[in-house]
């Protein structure tokens, strides 16, 4: 039993990307799908589906990683904010810039999961899941 799904679902694809994989298996569930879905339409991620094996008692999200023409990497840092132990909320003015707006933070709001640029623009806060750049 994991503590923290999310933050398990992070360190997979940080490690599968410095060790320049194709692809990473993650256990599924509804959030981590959302938040897959999310790093596609933000490209950072090439592709997510959701499979169950032969047998299998659950579902598996296969996320397709992206690279660089040169093999680089596209996702060069991803990290875990809100925590089980510490949730980190924040309103729409509080909103963090990752890079001056080059990078991603991944809020968690009532209109579901959302890009920080998104919730700034439709004024709502919410929980800050992680960031990437």
């Amino acid at each position: 039993m994991l503590s923290d799904p999310i933050a398990d679902m992070l360190t997979r694809i940080r490690n599968a990307t410095r060790t320049h994989k194709e692809t990473v298996d993650i256990p599924a569930s509804k959030f981590k799908e959302q938040l897959a879905n999310l790093l596609v339409a933000e490209g950072y991620v090439a592709g997510v589906e959701r499979t169950r094996a032969e047998g299998a008692p659950a579902d598996t999200l296969r996320v397709t990683l992206k690279y660089g023409a040169k093999r680089e990497q596209v996702i060069k840092h991803i990290e875990r904010i809100s925590r089980p132990g510490r949730r980190a909320y924040v309103s729409a003015e509080n909103l963090p810039r990752i890079q001056r707006g080059l990078g991603l933070a991944v809020v968690s709001t009532s209109k579901g999961l959302l890009p920080d640029r998104e919730a700034r623009k439709l004024g709502v806060g919410g929980e800050v899941i992680c960031v990437l750049w």
